[in-house]
């Protein structure tokens, strides 16, 4: 037991303690400057990037007479801004007068008319800027060298995401580029009040983050929190937004997902509208929301889009889908192995002539049914399009009828495996529809043992999980548990919109009002008691 406490405990570690890897490069370059006493900027830059195919050194003549060199590389530049914006002004413009003001300042004022152009003297930043697509400018006899943002690289274009769709709704999602995205959120919530600040994850890659949040709507020790979560990230490379996921939430051991992602903008600006903090990732198409609850995976941007009416009945179905998927398998074993005696007679003669000649328990029949099931899903994902379609087609229904014409399983089985897949696909979060997923083998196989008995003490030991959860403090069933009435209206069913007056109150957000009183109900100014039938109002 003691060797079982020390592989699952949970080592705590500060920051102070952790290994802090770093670049061998920019730590030689931390105490230089750009000046003469440190060296030649130009001839350190060039022993870094001298080799390299896409750095680029121009050397001209600038202001009539000044001798300038550009450093970029030309991979993640544009290369029309640097020729139109810094080259020709440069070798067009006159010479500055002496005595009337500084080079600097006379660069920067009425030569560079780049709106993002500033100067550095540590040549650390020097070199962090060329390879974030910065134009590099240095002038003979000038300390400071000149910073100019020409970064561009292709990037695909907005399009609907493919893990997200809907029929009623916007068409718009996330792309990999973190100022699009960016964009995308603001021309949602054209308010001064949006907060979008900045910080960089990763020793080695450097990756910008972004956090947004809406000032007096998100509490503030949320905001806190996040951001000391983020800055306590000591890893030398974020490639994705699920590395930070990974980081970020409470319990990484769990496999239920306590950070919602989506690649749609409008749900960003829902929960963001709401209290939520939400986390861009430079590079990846999905955005984190937090904190995240279990009701909010089995919600979609649609729901809000339709009436409440088959919203709510959309959202039992899921509910209902989820139930199915999970306990099916089990409970088909449990009855079958330790229960026979609930099935009606008629049923019982049928299922008993289905299995005649099959070798294996119903336990065994199904775990490897359904081991055989993920298989095939898993081979479906990761073929290519043109063919994954036709392996589902060939394995659910070739492979499925061999197997039953073999006598390897009972037809009753295959309909029961396919009827719980196809429930597992009703949930709208992949990730948790992942974690649901694995939670059926051992269900299975705690059934297989006990039967209703292990049934009950598996959903006991999941249900006991769930609520134990919490993401960001915010316990993870809210507001079920615990119990919140006004929460209960967007759950799993939807009132009405303008029923939904306050924003969720486990959030604790600084303006709880979502809906004014004056706002919640319709005039009727065309109403037979208000006008008459030449179009005027009628007097009593």
């Amino acid at each position: 037991m003691a060797l079982f406490k020390g592989i699952f405990k949970k080592k705590k570690q500060t920051t102070s303690q952790l290994p802090k890897p770093s670049s061998q490069v920019m730590d030689d370059l931390k105490h230089l400057s750009t000046n003469g006493q440190d060296g030649d900027a130009l001839q350190n830059i060039e022993n870094i990037f001298g080799e390299d195919h896409d750095f680029v050194k121009r050397e001209m003549i600038a202001l009539e007479h000044i001798p300038a060199t550009v450093l970029y590389l030309n991979s993640i530049t544009d290369k029309d801004a640097i020729s139109k914006e810094v080259m020709k002004p440069l070798t067009e413009s006159k010479a500055c007068q002496q005595g009337n003001e500084p080079l600097k300042d006379y660069v920067l004022k009425k030569v560079l008319f780049h709106a993002d152009v500033k100067t550095e003297t540590e040549l650390t930043k020097v070199v962090e800027g060329l390879i974030r697509g910065n134009t590099v400018l240095i002038l003979n006899g000038l300390n400071d060298v000149f910073l100019i943002n020409t970064y561009k690289t292709d990037k695909r274009s907005i399009s609907q995401p493919d893990t997200e769709q809907v029929i009623r709704g916007s068409r718009e999602g996330f792309i990999e580029n973190l100022q699009s995205n960016t964009a995308l959120i603001r021309a949602r919530i054209p308010i001064p009040d949006l907060r979008v600040k900045s910080l960089k994850i990763g020793t080695m890659t450097q990756t910008n983050v972004v956090i947004c949040y809406i000032d007096g709507v998100a509490n503030q020790a949320l905001v806190a929190d996040v951001e000391e979560r983020l800055n306590n990230i000591n890893v030398d490379r974020i490639l994705d937004a699920g590395y930070i996921e990974q980081f970020i939430q409470d319990n990484p051991r769990s496999p239920f997902p306590q950070v919602k992602s989506t690649e749609r903008p409008d749900v960003t600006v829902g929960n963001l509208l709401e209290g939520r903090v939400c986390i861009l990732v430079d590079g990846s198409p999905f955005v984190l929301i937090v904190p995240a609850t279990f009701a909010q995976f089995y919600q979609t941007s649609e729901d809000y889009n339709e009436r409440f009416i088959m919203v709510s009945a959309v959202r039992i179905v899921r509910v209902v889908a989820l139930l199915f998927s999970l306990i099916m398998p089990s409970l088909y074993v449990a009855i079958l192995s330790y229960h026979p005696e609930l099935i009606p007679t008629a049923f019982a003669v049928a299922i008993t002539s289905g299995r005649a000649g099959v070798p294996f328990p119903a336990v065994v029949e199904v775990f490897l049914m359904e081991a055989a099931m993920e298989i095939l899903r898993e081979a479906t994902v990761r073929m290519p399009k043109q063919v994954g379609g036709a392996l589902s087609i060939v394995g659910v229904l070739v492979i499925g009828q061999a197997a039953v014409e073999a006598g390897f399983v009972s037809p009753i089985t295959v309909v029961v495996i396919a009827l719980t897949t196809i429930g597992s696909f009703a949930t709208p979060a992949y990730n948790m529809a992942i974690g649901f997923r694995m939670m059926r083998f051992p269900l299975l196989i705690m059934t297989g043992l006990l039967g209703f008995y292990g049934l009950v003490l598996g959903l006991l030991l999941v249900n006991n999980h769930v609520l134990s959860l919490k993401s960001f403090g915010v316990p993870y069933f809210s507001p079920m548990a615990p119990l919140n009435f006004e929460g209960l209206k967007d759950t799993v069913i939807r009132a009405p919109l303008n029923w939904l007056l306050d924003r969720p109150e486990e959030l604790h957000p600084v303006n709880k009002r979502r809906i004014r009183p004056n706002d919640l109900g319709p005039t009727n100014p065309l109403a037979d008691e208000h006008v008459n039938s030449e179009g005027g109002n009628k007097k009593k």
